[in-house]
Protein backbone atom coordinates (compact mmCIF):
# COMPACT_ATOMS: atom_id res chain seq x y z
CA UNK A 1 0.00 0.00 0.00
CA UNK A 2 1.70 3.57 -1.22
CA UNK A 3 1.97 6.25 1.54
CA UNK A 4 -0.49 7.97 -0.30
CA UNK A 5 -3.43 5.47 -0.32
CA UNK A 6 -2.27 4.30 3.58
CA UNK A 7 -3.14 8.63 4.23
CA UNK A 8 -6.94 8.48 2.28
CA UNK A 9 -7.87 5.18 4.42
CA UNK A 10 -6.32 7.51 7.44
CA UNK A 11 -8.30 10.08 6.48
CA UNK A 12 -11.69 8.55 5.88
CA UNK A 13 -11.23 6.33 9.03
CA UNK A 14 -10.80 9.53 11.40
CA UNK A 15 -13.93 10.95 9.23
CA UNK A 16 -16.00 7.67 9.54
CA UNK A 17 -14.73 7.37 13.44
CA UNK A 18 -15.77 11.54 14.30
CA UNK A 19 -19.06 11.11 12.26
CA UNK A 20 -20.02 7.95 15.01
CA UNK A 21 -18.68 9.86 17.70
CA UNK A 22 -21.47 12.77 16.71
CA UNK A 23 -24.25 10.38 16.13
CA UNK A 24 -23.17 9.08 19.78
CA UNK A 25 -23.17 12.31 20.94
CA UNK A 26 -26.13 13.35 19.33
CA UNK A 27 -28.11 9.78 21.10
CA UNK A 28 -26.69 10.65 23.99
CA UNK A 29 -27.78 14.07 24.22
CA UNK A 30 -31.64 13.59 22.43
CA UNK A 31 -34.31 13.83 25.12
CA UNK A 32 -36.16 10.33 26.22
CA UNK A 33 -39.11 9.68 24.52
CA UNK A 34 -42.29 10.56 26.43
CA UNK A 35 -45.99 10.30 26.40
CA UNK A 36 -46.75 12.83 24.21
CA UNK A 37 -44.36 11.01 21.92
CA UNK A 38 -46.08 7.19 22.12
CA UNK A 39 -49.38 9.05 20.94
CA UNK A 40 -48.31 10.74 18.19
CA UNK A 41 -50.77 12.71 16.15
CA UNK A 42 -53.72 10.93 17.42
CA UNK A 43 -54.55 13.63 20.31
CA UNK A 44 -52.91 15.84 22.80
CA UNK A 45 -51.36 14.69 25.40
CA UNK A 46 -52.30 17.37 28.41
CA UNK A 47 -51.44 17.83 32.46
CA UNK A 48 -52.90 20.16 34.77
CA UNK A 49 -50.17 22.48 36.02
CA UNK A 50 -49.71 25.09 39.01
CA UNK A 51 -47.70 28.08 38.30
CA UNK A 52 -44.58 26.66 40.74
CA UNK A 53 -44.48 23.70 38.60
CA UNK A 54 -43.99 25.35 35.58
CA UNK A 55 -40.93 27.47 36.94
CA UNK A 56 -39.46 24.40 39.09
CA UNK A 57 -36.39 22.78 36.67
CA UNK A 58 -37.21 18.75 37.68
CA UNK A 59 -41.22 19.79 37.20
CA UNK A 60 -40.50 21.32 33.85
CA UNK A 61 -38.29 18.20 32.65
CA UNK A 62 -41.19 16.29 33.13
CA UNK A 63 -43.67 18.67 31.54
CA UNK A 64 -41.59 18.57 29.07
CA UNK A 65 -40.62 14.99 28.02
CA UNK A 66 -44.18 13.63 28.56
CA UNK A 67 -46.95 16.52 27.70
CA UNK A 68 -47.66 18.83 24.87
CA UNK A 69 -51.08 20.61 25.99
CA UNK A 70 -51.29 22.37 29.53
CA UNK A 71 -54.82 23.57 31.76
CA UNK A 72 -54.33 25.89 34.72
CA UNK A 73 -55.21 23.36 37.86
CA UNK A 74 -57.19 26.33 39.79
CA UNK A 75 -55.80 29.71 38.99
CA UNK A 76 -58.13 30.63 35.97
CA UNK A 77 -61.41 29.98 38.02
CA UNK A 78 -63.38 33.09 39.20
CA UNK A 79 -62.49 33.37 42.73
CA UNK A 80 -58.97 33.76 41.97
CA UNK A 81 -58.67 35.41 38.91
CA UNK A 82 -61.44 37.70 39.49
CA UNK A 83 -61.92 37.86 43.41
CA UNK A 84 -63.39 41.27 43.23
CA UNK A 85 -65.54 42.70 40.34
CA UNK A 86 -62.98 45.77 39.63
CA UNK A 87 -60.22 44.01 40.35
CA UNK A 88 -58.40 40.98 38.23
CA UNK A 89 -55.31 38.70 39.28
CA UNK A 90 -53.79 37.62 36.02
CA UNK A 91 -50.31 36.73 37.40
CA UNK A 92 -50.56 33.65 38.21
CA UNK A 93 -52.73 32.64 34.91
CA UNK A 94 -49.63 34.59 32.84
CA UNK A 95 -47.36 32.64 34.65
CA UNK A 96 -48.73 29.37 32.88
CA UNK A 97 -50.08 30.79 29.47
CA UNK A 98 -46.82 32.46 28.82
CA UNK A 99 -44.97 28.99 29.64
CA UNK A 100 -47.39 27.44 27.17
CA UNK A 101 -46.49 30.21 24.69
CA UNK A 102 -42.77 29.92 24.77
CA UNK A 103 -42.87 26.23 24.58
CA UNK A 104 -44.99 25.54 21.99
CA UNK A 105 -47.09 23.93 23.56
CA UNK A 106 -51.51 23.59 23.10
CA UNK A 107 -52.92 25.83 25.96
CA UNK A 108 -56.40 24.96 27.37
CA UNK A 109 -58.67 27.87 29.62
CA UNK A 110 -59.95 26.43 32.56
CA UNK A 111 -63.23 27.24 33.57
CA UNK A 112 -65.39 30.43 32.89
CA UNK A 113 -68.65 29.41 34.07
CA UNK A 114 -68.52 27.04 37.34
CA UNK A 115 -70.94 27.06 40.28
CA UNK A 116 -68.16 25.91 42.57
CA UNK A 117 -64.92 28.00 43.33
CA UNK A 118 -66.97 31.02 42.40
CA UNK A 119 -65.96 34.49 42.83
CA UNK A 120 -68.03 35.04 46.33
CA UNK A 121 -69.14 38.80 44.57
CA UNK A 122 -70.28 37.63 40.74
CA UNK A 123 -74.15 36.39 42.03
CA UNK A 124 -74.89 38.61 44.86
CA UNK A 125 -75.31 42.11 45.86
CA UNK A 126 -74.11 44.72 48.46
CA UNK A 127 -76.50 42.69 50.76
CA UNK A 128 -75.50 38.68 49.85
CA UNK A 129 -78.97 38.80 48.00
CA UNK A 130 -79.13 37.02 44.58
CA UNK A 131 -78.62 40.02 41.55
CA UNK A 132 -81.23 40.39 38.72
CA UNK A 133 -80.78 39.10 35.44
CA UNK A 134 -79.81 41.98 33.77
CA UNK A 135 -76.47 42.54 36.28
CA UNK A 136 -75.74 38.70 36.12
CA UNK A 137 -75.78 38.89 32.44
CA UNK A 138 -73.31 41.75 32.36
CA UNK A 139 -70.89 40.57 34.91
CA UNK A 140 -70.92 36.90 33.04
CA UNK A 141 -69.89 38.92 29.55
CA UNK A 142 -67.46 41.40 31.21
CA UNK A 143 -66.16 38.61 33.12
CA UNK A 144 -65.61 36.32 30.09
CA UNK A 145 -64.40 38.76 27.35
CA UNK A 146 -62.08 40.61 29.85
CA UNK A 147 -60.15 36.90 30.26
CA UNK A 148 -61.05 36.17 26.33
CA UNK A 149 -59.12 39.25 25.10
CA UNK A 150 -56.07 39.03 27.23
CA UNK A 151 -55.02 35.71 26.14
CA UNK A 152 -56.38 35.88 22.32
CA UNK A 153 -54.06 34.00 19.95
CA UNK A 154 -52.45 31.74 23.24
CA UNK A 155 -55.40 29.61 24.08
CA UNK A 156 -56.59 27.12 21.94
CA UNK A 157 -60.04 26.94 23.55
CA UNK A 158 -62.29 27.22 26.66
CA UNK A 159 -64.26 25.25 29.50
CA UNK A 160 -67.07 27.52 29.09
CA UNK A 161 -69.66 25.79 31.14
CA UNK A 162 -67.98 23.29 34.03
CA UNK A 163 -70.80 20.84 35.78
CA UNK A 164 -73.91 22.27 35.40
CA UNK A 165 -75.92 18.84 34.69
CA UNK A 166 -76.81 16.41 37.33
CA UNK A 167 -76.76 13.07 36.83
CA UNK A 168 -80.33 12.71 36.16
CA UNK A 169 -80.19 15.04 33.08
CA UNK A 170 -81.61 17.59 34.71
CA UNK A 171 -79.57 21.46 35.31
CA UNK A 172 -77.85 21.82 38.95
CA UNK A 173 -79.75 24.52 40.88
CA UNK A 174 -76.80 26.50 41.10
CA UNK A 175 -76.76 30.73 41.89
CA UNK A 176 -76.40 30.85 37.76
CA UNK A 177 -79.23 28.97 37.23
CA UNK A 178 -81.38 30.46 39.79
CA UNK A 179 -81.13 33.80 38.27
CA UNK A 180 -80.99 32.72 34.56
CA UNK A 181 -82.30 29.41 34.92
CA UNK A 182 -80.91 27.02 31.69
CA UNK A 183 -80.34 30.44 29.58
CA UNK A 184 -77.42 31.05 31.20
CA UNK A 185 -75.20 28.06 29.01
CA UNK A 186 -75.79 29.51 25.92
CA UNK A 187 -75.55 33.30 27.14
CA UNK A 188 -71.90 31.77 28.35
CA UNK A 189 -71.28 30.65 24.55
CA UNK A 190 -72.28 33.30 23.11
CA UNK A 191 -70.70 35.60 24.80
CA UNK A 192 -67.08 33.85 24.41
CA UNK A 193 -67.57 33.01 20.59
CA UNK A 194 -68.86 37.33 20.24
CA UNK A 195 -65.23 37.74 22.48
CA UNK A 196 -62.97 35.41 20.58
CA UNK A 197 -64.50 33.89 16.85
CA UNK A 198 -61.26 31.61 16.84
CA UNK A 199 -61.09 30.54 19.72
CA UNK A 200 -62.58 26.62 20.75
CA UNK A 201 -65.68 26.45 23.17
CA UNK A 202 -66.29 23.32 25.24
CA UNK A 203 -68.87 21.84 27.85
CA UNK A 204 -67.00 20.25 30.43
CA UNK A 205 -68.59 17.46 33.20
CA UNK A 206 -67.88 14.78 35.35
CA UNK A 207 -70.11 11.31 36.10
CA UNK A 208 -70.48 11.45 31.77
CA UNK A 209 -70.83 7.83 32.07
CA UNK A 210 -74.52 7.83 33.34
CA UNK A 211 -76.89 7.39 31.29
CA UNK A 212 -78.79 10.55 32.20
CA UNK A 213 -75.91 12.96 32.44
CA UNK A 214 -75.27 11.62 29.02
CA UNK A 215 -78.49 12.26 27.47
CA UNK A 216 -78.43 15.64 29.49
CA UNK A 217 -75.66 16.86 27.88
CA UNK A 218 -76.35 15.19 24.18
CA UNK A 219 -79.70 17.57 24.53
CA UNK A 220 -77.47 20.64 25.38
CA UNK A 221 -74.96 20.28 22.46
CA UNK A 222 -78.51 20.04 20.16
CA UNK A 223 -79.98 23.55 21.50
CA UNK A 224 -77.25 24.96 21.39
CA UNK A 225 -76.67 23.80 17.89
CA UNK A 226 -80.27 24.83 16.87
CA UNK A 227 -79.38 28.38 17.86
CA UNK A 228 -76.73 28.34 16.00
CA UNK A 229 -74.00 28.91 18.85
CA UNK A 230 -70.52 26.88 18.63
CA UNK A 231 -69.26 24.23 20.93
CA UNK A 232 -66.68 22.41 19.11
CA UNK A 233 -65.72 19.57 22.09
CA UNK A 234 -67.45 17.86 25.20
CA UNK A 235 -65.03 17.55 28.15
CA UNK A 236 -65.49 14.05 29.80
CA UNK A 237 -63.89 14.29 33.34
CA UNK A 238 -61.93 11.21 33.79
CA UNK A 239 -62.08 10.99 37.88
CA UNK A 240 -61.68 7.17 38.01
CA UNK A 241 -61.72 4.64 40.86
CA UNK A 242 -60.84 0.71 40.58
CA UNK A 243 -64.41 0.35 40.88
CA UNK A 244 -65.72 3.12 38.44
CA UNK A 245 -66.55 4.33 35.51
CA UNK A 246 -67.99 1.05 33.73
CA UNK A 247 -65.54 1.20 30.81
CA UNK A 248 -68.45 -0.19 28.31
CA UNK A 249 -70.69 3.13 29.70
CA UNK A 250 -67.61 5.14 29.46
CA UNK A 251 -67.56 4.22 25.74
CA UNK A 252 -71.42 4.59 24.93
CA UNK A 253 -71.06 8.20 26.06
CA UNK A 254 -68.15 9.09 24.03
CA UNK A 255 -69.68 7.65 20.70
CA UNK A 256 -73.18 9.23 21.79
CA UNK A 257 -71.41 12.69 22.31
CA UNK A 258 -69.07 12.19 18.46
CA UNK A 259 -72.67 11.07 16.97
CA UNK A 260 -73.14 15.00 17.58
CA UNK A 261 -71.20 16.13 15.06
CA UNK A 262 -68.61 17.43 18.50
CA UNK A 263 -65.16 16.38 19.33
CA UNK A 264 -64.81 14.05 22.68
CA UNK A 265 -61.91 15.40 25.49
CA UNK A 266 -60.78 13.36 27.91
CA UNK A 267 -60.51 15.89 31.08
CA UNK A 268 -58.95 16.07 34.51
CA UNK A 269 -57.71 11.96 34.54
CA UNK A 270 -57.05 10.26 37.48
CA UNK A 271 -57.17 7.21 39.47
CA UNK A 272 -57.62 6.55 42.70
CA UNK A 273 -56.04 3.51 44.05
CA UNK A 274 -57.72 3.62 47.22
CA UNK A 275 -61.58 2.53 47.99
CA UNK A 276 -63.98 4.61 47.05
CA UNK A 277 -65.47 7.10 49.37
CA UNK A 278 -69.99 7.63 49.63
CA UNK A 279 -69.80 11.38 49.37
CA UNK A 280 -72.68 10.69 52.56
CA UNK A 281 -70.43 9.20 54.54
CA UNK A 282 -69.40 11.01 57.98
CA UNK A 283 -65.57 10.52 57.79
CA UNK A 284 -64.99 11.91 61.23
CA UNK A 285 -66.69 8.45 62.70
CA UNK A 286 -63.81 6.78 63.66
CA UNK A 287 -60.11 5.71 63.81
CA UNK A 288 -60.37 2.63 62.51
CA UNK A 289 -62.69 4.12 59.68
CA UNK A 290 -59.88 6.75 58.97
CA UNK A 291 -57.19 3.89 58.75
CA UNK A 292 -60.05 1.79 56.08
CA UNK A 293 -59.60 5.37 54.22
CA UNK A 294 -56.03 5.58 54.14
CA UNK A 295 -54.83 2.27 53.63
CA UNK A 296 -51.67 2.69 51.96
CA UNK A 297 -49.80 5.57 53.76
CA UNK A 298 -46.05 4.53 52.96
CA UNK A 299 -46.77 3.02 49.54
CA UNK A 300 -49.31 0.81 47.09
CA UNK A 301 -48.82 -2.62 47.19
CA UNK A 302 -47.53 -4.51 44.00
CA UNK A 303 -50.92 -6.11 43.87
CA UNK A 304 -52.91 -2.94 44.32
CA UNK A 305 -50.45 -1.34 41.73
CA UNK A 306 -50.46 -4.01 39.15
CA UNK A 307 -54.62 -3.61 38.93
CA UNK A 308 -54.27 -0.21 38.96
CA UNK A 309 -51.69 -0.20 35.88
CA UNK A 310 -53.80 -2.45 33.99
CA UNK A 311 -57.29 -0.76 34.36
CA UNK A 312 -55.50 2.92 33.25
CA UNK A 313 -53.38 0.96 30.27
CA UNK A 314 -56.98 -0.32 29.54
CA UNK A 315 -58.85 2.83 29.37
CA UNK A 316 -55.81 4.53 27.60
CA UNK A 317 -56.02 2.05 24.99
CA UNK A 318 -60.05 2.99 24.37
CA UNK A 319 -59.05 6.43 23.94
CA UNK A 320 -56.70 5.41 21.09
CA UNK A 321 -59.25 3.11 19.57
CA UNK A 322 -61.28 6.01 19.79
CA UNK A 323 -58.89 8.80 18.44
CA UNK A 324 -60.77 9.67 15.21
CA UNK A 325 -63.09 11.76 18.05
CA UNK A 326 -60.82 11.98 21.23
CA UNK A 327 -58.53 15.28 20.32
CA UNK A 328 -56.78 15.69 23.83
CA UNK A 329 -56.30 13.56 27.08
CA UNK A 330 -55.29 15.58 29.95
CA UNK A 331 -54.00 14.53 32.97
CA UNK A 332 -55.63 16.44 36.09
CA UNK A 333 -51.88 16.79 38.22
CA UNK A 334 -48.21 16.23 37.04
CA UNK A 335 -47.62 13.75 39.77
CA UNK A 336 -48.90 11.74 42.69
CA UNK A 337 -47.87 14.23 45.18
CA UNK A 338 -49.41 17.59 44.12
CA UNK A 339 -53.03 14.80 43.12
CA UNK A 340 -55.94 16.93 45.01
CA UNK A 341 -56.93 13.46 45.73
CA UNK A 342 -54.36 13.80 48.57
CA UNK A 343 -55.96 14.75 51.97
CA UNK A 344 -59.22 13.91 50.91
CA UNK A 345 -62.12 13.44 52.67
CA UNK A 346 -59.74 13.12 55.51
CA UNK A 347 -56.35 14.93 56.26
CA UNK A 348 -53.14 12.47 55.74
CA UNK A 349 -54.84 10.58 53.32
CA UNK A 350 -52.45 9.48 50.43
CA UNK A 351 -53.33 8.57 47.27
CA UNK A 352 -51.62 7.14 44.34
CA UNK A 353 -53.88 8.35 40.86
CA UNK A 354 -51.53 10.14 38.58
CA UNK A 355 -49.18 9.01 35.68
CA UNK A 356 -46.06 9.84 37.67
CA UNK A 357 -45.31 8.80 40.74
CA UNK A 358 -43.75 11.15 43.66
CA UNK A 359 -40.41 9.89 42.83
CA UNK A 360 -40.65 11.48 39.21
CA UNK A 361 -40.81 8.52 37.80
CA UNK A 362 -43.54 7.41 34.96
CA UNK A 363 -45.90 4.68 36.42
CA UNK A 364 -45.70 0.98 34.81
CA UNK A 365 -48.59 1.49 32.19
CA UNK A 366 -46.95 4.68 30.88
CA UNK A 367 -43.72 2.82 30.40
CA UNK A 368 -45.41 0.20 28.80
CA UNK A 369 -46.44 2.46 26.32
CA UNK A 370 -43.92 4.12 25.61
CA UNK A 371 -41.75 0.84 25.21
CA UNK A 372 -44.24 -1.17 22.90
CA UNK A 373 -44.23 2.20 20.77
CA UNK A 374 -40.51 2.15 20.25
CA UNK A 375 -40.73 -1.51 19.57
CA UNK A 376 -42.95 -0.82 16.80
CA UNK A 377 -41.07 2.22 15.64
CA UNK A 378 -38.00 -0.14 15.23
CA UNK A 379 -39.88 -2.51 13.10
CA UNK A 380 -40.90 -0.39 10.84
CA UNK A 381 -37.21 0.62 9.68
Amino acid sequence: MSMKQMKLMLGAVLVASLACSCKQQTVATAPPPGLKDVVGGKFTIGVAVTPREVTDTNAVKLIKQHFNSIVAENVMKSMIIHPAEDHYNFASADTIVNFAHENGMEMIGHCLIWHSQLAKWFCVDKDGKLVTPEVLKQRMKDHITTILTRYKGKIKGYDVVNEAILEDGSYRKSPFYEILGEEFIPLAFQYAHEADPDVELYYNDYGMNVPGRRDGVVKLIRQLKERGLRIDAVGMQGHMGMDHPDIEEFERSIEAFAAEGVKVMITEWDMSALPTVSRSANVSDTVAFKQRLNPYPEALPDSVSEKWNARMKTFFELFEKHSDVIQRVTAWGLTDRGSWKNNFPVPGRKDYPLLIGRDGQPKPFVLELIDEAQKNQNNTH
